[in-house]
């Protein structure tokens, strides 16, 4: 299959400069970044992509078995960056994302010069002096209350994560965003992602790696990043 297509791929911006390839988070898609991609692509070359089962991704390929963990999306990462042959990328993860950059430098890492980290989070779940924001019981609560209604949740929840009350318009984009998520594939990203733990793999980051926090945040609380 072609990665291109099956990927949504679009490379963009000023060439010759350290490749800049920026990844989106659960429910959203590239446009994720239509107000920051033009701006980098004055001094860069920019990848932008949606992961399969996102956006215009080939909905055909998604499998729960591939992406039923991080690492698939990790593979479709990696798989971009096999197909236009990038070397000391510049990974851009916002949210999930974050965790997806940190494995697909950590399996190839000769593809990788530097992480950004947009308020990242390697367990949602509180675990011991772990505070990753949520308890158990509050994960399950929010998987149980998407999958019994996805829609309901979608228009609930995207301004609350979102943020930013005095701008609603930027929550009802987020939602959605959301909405144009097949739920099906949601719910399974919804529950790769929140019942994820990768804590162990930070240990294998040894790029030059930037970690931005949002000073409020319903997702990622502050103390994940210290």
């Amino acid at each position: 299959m072609d990665v291109r297509s099956r990927n949504n791929v679009v490379v963009n911006g000023r060439p010759g400069a350290p490749v800049v390839m920026l990844a989106h988070g659960f429910g959203c898609d590239q446009n994720l970044w239509r107000l920051v991609a033009p701006v980098l692509a004055e001094e860069f070359p920019v990848v932008l992509f949606d992961y399969v089962g996102s956006g215009r991704s080939d909905l055909s390929a998604w499998s729960e078995e591939r992406y039923g963990s991080l690492d698939g999306y990790a593979q479709d990462v990696l798989d971009i960056c096999q197909e236009l042959d990038l070397r000391n990328v510049v990974f851009v993860g916002h949210s999930v994302s974050a965790m997806v950059g940190v494995l697909a430098a950590a399996r190839e890492p000769e593809r990788f010069g530097k992480l950004v980290l947009l308020v990242p989070s390697p367990r949602y779940i509180d675990d011991g002096d772990y505070r990753g924001g949520f308890s158990a019981a509050d994960i399950e609560e929010l998987l149980d209350s998407l999958e019994a209604n996805y829609l309901g949740w979608s228009a609930a929840m995207g301004p609350v994560i979102m943020g930013n009350p005095e701008r609603p318009e930027l929550g009802e984009e987020l939602t959605n965003a959301f909405c144009r998520t097949d739920p099906a594939i949601a719910r399974v990203f919804a529950r790769t992602t929140f019942l994820a733990d990768h804590r162990d793999d930070l240990a294998t980051v040894t790029l030059p790696t930037l970690i931005l926090e949002c000073e409020q945040d319903v997702i990622a609380p502050r103390e994940v990043g210290a």
